[in-house]
């Protein structure tokens, strides 16, 4: 028998009785094991998403998803012919392939995140109507732009022979070199989205970053032009990606100490990211 309230009949746990049930959205965080879970039972809400925005993106285009690879082919073809013969710089195997693995590498990294960055507070509006884990959002960048992505490191693994020397086994280091690609992308897109809501200036400070930052990644030149200043270079998460790149199309060194930075700063963003949006992911509605 229901009981009585001063709205009438309810359950017994307050409810009004014959009411369809209220999911109660409150300000405390979940736990990880529930926060997880919910963010998987939203893996159809990601799915739409990401279809949604990379359709539209090459809607009515007539190359499609080959424009991911054809702006930064273009960029690439372009710096390798200026700097082949401006600055000739000493690389392993074919200084074309080396400038196309870094290009390729870098699109997707800086492109993915200045969308990730923003994606949030851009899909408010479609939050504040149905509810799932914002954090779903700045996912969908992320997972749409991989397929350009395996298209692009698709059309670099046919281009290697052609242009370059092939490198046997060591192509099969583009695999883990695309995992932590994605990986760095990720934390990274997590911790901006979320400083973003509260610092709207954030969007223009990644873009500049980038702009900056494109320069201090060894992506059209080598790391050992800068002598004794290589070391610098370490220090940028982005700079082990793009020689794992390099190392699986031109046959170049393995990267040591750039690679390790590179798997520590994805962890740690990762980490932090998703636990700042576990944090304050129910928070987030009353800044937007």
């Amino acid at each position: 028998m229901a009981d009585s309230g001063p709205d009438g009949p309810t359950d017994g746990r307050g409810a009004p009785s014959g009411t369809a049930p209220v999911l109660a959205v409150l300000p405390c965080a979940d736990p990880w094991r529930a926060w997880v879970a919910d963010v998987a039972a939203h893996a159809p809400v990601l799915d739409v998403l990401a279809r949604k925005d990379f359709q539209t993106r090459y809607k009515r285009a007539s190359l499609g998803v080959l424009w991911v690879v054809a702006l930064p082919l273009l960029q690439a073809v372009v710096l390798a012919f200026v700097f082949s013969r401006v600055a000739r710089f000493d690389t392993s195997g074919s200084y074309t392939v080396f400038v196309m693995g870094g290009m390729f590498t870098w699109s997707y990294l800086s492109s993915t995140v200045q969308s990730a960055t923003t994606a949030v507070v851009d899909g408010a509006s479609l939050a504040d109507k149905v509810w799932f884990p914002r954090v779903v959002l700045v996912l969908v960048p992320v997972v749409a732009n991989v397929v350009g992505l395996l298209v692009s490191f698709a059309v670099l693994t046919i281009t290697v022979p052609i242009v370059g020397d092939w490198t046997g086994w060591r192509m099969l280091l583009l695999a883990p070199a695309a995992l932590l690609l994605v990986a760095l992308t990720l934390g990274l897109s997590l911790v901006l989205s979320a400083l973003h809501v509260y610092f709207r200036d954030t969007r223009f400070i990644v873009q500049a970053a980038l702009l900056v930052t494109l320069y201090l990644t060894p992506v059209i030149y080598p790391a050992e032009l800068l002598g004794r200043w290589e070391g610098w270079l370490d220090l940028n998460p982005a700079t082990g990606v793009v020689e794992l790149v390099h190392t699986a199309t031109t046959g170049s060194d393995a990267p040591g100490r750039s690679l390790v930075v590179s798997l520590v700063a994805a962890v740690a963003l990762l980490a932090g990211g998703a636990a700042v949006h576990r944090q304050r992911d129910r928070l987030f509605i009353d800044q937007l």
